[in-house]
């Protein structure tokens, strides 16, 4: 039996297994205690996997909530951090407390100095 087999794969072997063992359970009498150790395992892993898939849709559901106010709650803290510049002004230090840069008017910039000029080859005189 190979180790790489789903869950899904294994509970149905299981299944099929405990189906023959039933079947012919007339003939197979001394298996009967490890049968019924295997059905117990059956049903646990069976019961597992409905409560897996039950908690798997509601963590998506979840995920899906939890996107809806991560949008919603951006939205409202742009609006407030927009309320805060406007009510203190663009430049005010006091926004930094809210997160907000506060304008400092723009770098000046390097003025450009011009590259000298090439010297004149000497040593050539006539």
């Amino acid at each position: 039996m190979a180790q790489d087999q789903s869950y899904s794969e294994m509970l149905g072997i299981w299944q099929r297994l405990l189906a023959a063992l039933l079947a012919n359970a007339a003939d197979l009498g001394h298996l009967e205690t490890s049968r019924a150790k295997l059905a117990a395992l059956f049903s646990k892993a069976t019961d597992i996997t409905t409560q897996q898939a039950a908690l798997k849709a509601s963590k998506q559901e979840s995920s899906q909530q939890i996107k809806q106010i991560a949008t919603d709650g951006r939205r409202l803290a742009t609006l407030l951090r927009s309320g805060v510049k406007e009510h203190y002004g663009p430049k005010a230090e006091k926004l930094t407390e809210f997160g907000v840069q506060p304008f400092r008017g723009r770098k000046a910039k390097d003025p450009v100095v011009p590259a000298p000029a090439p010297a004149a080859p000497a040593g050539h005189q006539s």
